[in-house]
C-alpha cells in the first residue's frame, strides 16, 4: 500500500487526481494541502497551508509519491511574475520538501510544448519547470504534457481557452492527434498510473498518448 501527496487539489487535474487516489486500492493514504477545507475522507489528510510560508518540517511531506497540479493563469495572477510564482516558484518549493524526506517518485503536469527556450511565456515556464525537477533527484519523474483540457471544473472563466476547447471539440478531425483536447481524467489516470509504475529515471507522457487512458 502507498501513500500519495497531491499538490493542487482543488484544481482541475488536481481534482481528478485526489478523486483518483482516493478510489485505488493500492493507496492507503493520500495527503492533500490546501488553502480551503475538502470534502472529508476516510484516506485524506488535508493540511491547510500558505504556499508563501510552508510547514518545512510537517510529517505529512513524507510520502511514498507526489503528484503535482498546481497552476495559475496570468488573468488570476494579473502579472506574469505573479504566474511564475505559483507555476514555477511553489512547484519547486514543494518538489524540494518532498524530496528532503525521501519521497522518489514525482509526476508533474505540464504542458504540450513545454520548452525553456520558448518565445511563449506560459510555455518556457513551464519547460524552466520541467529542467528544474530533473535536477533534484527523484529516482522517478513522471511529466504529462496535456493539449487543451475538458471537464473538470474551473474557479474562473477562460475566454480564449473557451474558444480553443470550442474548435478543439467541434473541429477535432482537421487537428493533428497531438492537439486534440483531452479530458482532465484522463490526465489524471495516466499520470497516477505512471507514477504508481514508474521505473526509474525520466518517463515523459505526451498529449497523444494521455489520451490513450479511459
Amino acid at each position: 500500500m502507498k501513500t500519495v501527496l497531491v499538490l493542487g487539489a482543488t484544481g482541475q487535474v488536481g481534482q481528478a487526481l485526489l478523486e483518483l487516489a482516493l478510489q485505488h486500492p493500492e493507496i492507503s493514504r493520500v495527503v492533500a494541502p490546501t488553502r480551503r477545507p475538502l470534502p472529508p475522507h476516510a484516506k485524506l489528510v488535508n493540511p491547510f497551508v500558505d504556499f508563501e510560508a510552508l510547514p518545512e518540517d510537517a510529517a505529512w511531506w513524507k510520502t511514498d509519491l507526489t503528484l503535482c497540479a498546481l497552476g495559475t493563469t496570468l488573468r488570476q495572477t494579473k502579472s506574469k511574475a505573479g504566474f511564475y510564482r505559483v507555476d514555477h516558484d511553489y512547484v519547486l518549493a514543494t518538489a524540494k520538501l518532498v524530496r528532503r524526506t525521501g519521497t522518489s517518485t514525482f509526476g508533474f503536469v505540464s504542458s504540450l510544448g513545454a520548452d525553456a527556450s520558448s518565445r511563449l511565456f506560459y510555455l518556457k515556464v513551464k519547460g524552466e519547470t520541467e529542467q528544474a525537477l530533473g535536477t533534484m533527484g527523484f529516482v522517478s519523474l513522471v511529466i504529462a504534457r496535456p493539449s487543451l483540457l475538458i471537464g473538470g471544473t474551473r474557479a474562473s472563466a477562460r475566454p480564449l481557452e473557451a474558444f480553443g476547447l470550442f474548435f478543439g471539440k467541434h473541429l477535432a478531425s482537421l487537428l493533428p492527434h497531438r492537439y486534440q483536447t483531452i479530458t482532465v481524467q484522463q490526465v489524471a489516470k495516466s499520470l497516477l498510473e505512471a507514477c504508481l509504475s514508474a521505473s526509474a529515471g525520466l518517463h515523459v507522457i505526451e498529449s497523444e498518448q494521455l489520451q490513450g487512458a479511459r
